[in-house]
């Protein structure tokens, strides 16, 4: 047996033929770029909203310092605030908790800036050039195959396929024919953001129950907590549920906004509990129509036009927050002027 291997390791080396590497390195190796990338990205997303989820929930102790600590912070005092409405029976702030996000990072850094500035400065590039591995070319042979290589996603789910195109290529009329059909996506997308940024930011500060033993301060984080607990939960069900049609999903957030609305005006609901339930079920609505949209696209466009679709419709939150942000701000003045 060894005369054999030994004959069979000199005939190779004779004829000049390298040994084959076993297929199982590559697999392994590719595995666990698989999962470093996979555990990357999910720090990054983490990263990412962290710093923001603590913004909006912070925002009613934040703004209730500045009532009664005073503007003692390094960016120049604006014009004089609304007078705190101690009597009207939605124990208001002076400003609402809905300005657009810039002025609520503003705040937020008076406050939280060790925490914002570790956040963006730690933890993001740490986990982009220690975790993310780049694909490298599998033939080094061709500098052709090492760039196609190269532009191949970081986080594999099926064997790499010849792509005609990208986005870059998209000529103006194609780009305008794929967002008019990405409108069925976008549209219901924005409303669902409208409609839970309007609850959030805008009423959750307004409901307001005396006959607790929770402190105004400590509804609004509870608000925002179960919110953000709906949010991960349906944001974490694709697998298990996928919904095609997320106009519904539209539709019953729109439900929630004027039921919680009117509760707001007319305080039918006798227990604080009724409206951990509903923010619950808010933030479920949210978080499924977030996840079926972008997961919609990505099944349904083209290769050639997947890259410009997802970009195209990361417009939607934004745009919906805006939009509930502006409505709100005249809302809580108006309601926090009533006695």
């Amino acid at each position: 047996m060894g005369g054999c291997a030994g004959s069979r390791r000199r005939l190779s080396d004779s004829e000049g033929e390298e040994t084959v590497p076993e297929p199982r390195l590559p697999l392994l190796d590719h595995q666990g770029a698989h999962w470093k990338n996979a555990v990357g990205f999910w720090l990054l997303g983490l990263c990412n909203n962290f710093s923001y989820v603590v913004m909006l929930s912070a925002a009613h102790d934040i703004l209730s310092h500045e009532r009664t600590s005073g503007n003692q912070s390094h960016v120049d005092p604006g014009p004089a605030p609304i007078p705190h409405n101690s009597s009207s029976r939605f124990d208001c702030n002076s400003v609402s908790t809905a300005p657009p996000g810039s002025c609520q990072w503003d705040l937020c850094c008076w406050k939280l800036r060790p925490g914002c500035l570790f956040s963006f400065c730690g933890d993001q590039p740490g986990c982009y050039f220690l975790l993310l591995t780049s694909p490298e070319a599998q033939d080094p042979g061709g500098e052709e195959e090492a760039e196609s290589s190269a532009r191949q996603p970081l986080i594999r789910t099926e064997a790499p396929e010849s792509k005609p195109g990208s986005s870059s290529s998209l000529s103006l009329r194609e780009r305008w024919t794929v967002f008019k059909g990405l409108l069925w996506y976008i549209v219901p997308l924005v409303v669902v953001y409208f409609a839970e940024y309007f609850i959030n930011q805008g009423l959750f500060e307004l409901l307001f129950f005396r006959n607790t033993s929770l402190s105004h301060a400590q509804q609004y984080r509870w608000y925002q907590m179960l919110y953000q607990a709906g949010v991960f939960a349906s944001r974490s069900s694709l697998r298990c549920c996928h919904i095609r049609f997320t106009w519904a999903l539209a539709l019953l957030q729109c439900l929630n906004l004027a039921f919680l609305l009117a509760d707001v005006w007319f305080g039918f609901l006798p227990s604080i509990y009724f409206v951990f339930l509903i923010i619950l079920y808010e933030g479920l609505l949210g978080g499924a129509a977030y996840v079926n949209t972008f997961h919609n696209i990505s099944l349904e466009t083209s290769d050639e036009h997947r890259e410009f679709a997802m970009a195209t419709t990361c417009i939607s939150d934004t745009l919906g927050i805006s939009l509930s942000g502006l409505l709100a701000l005249p809302l809580h003045d108006f309601l926090c002027q009533l006695s």
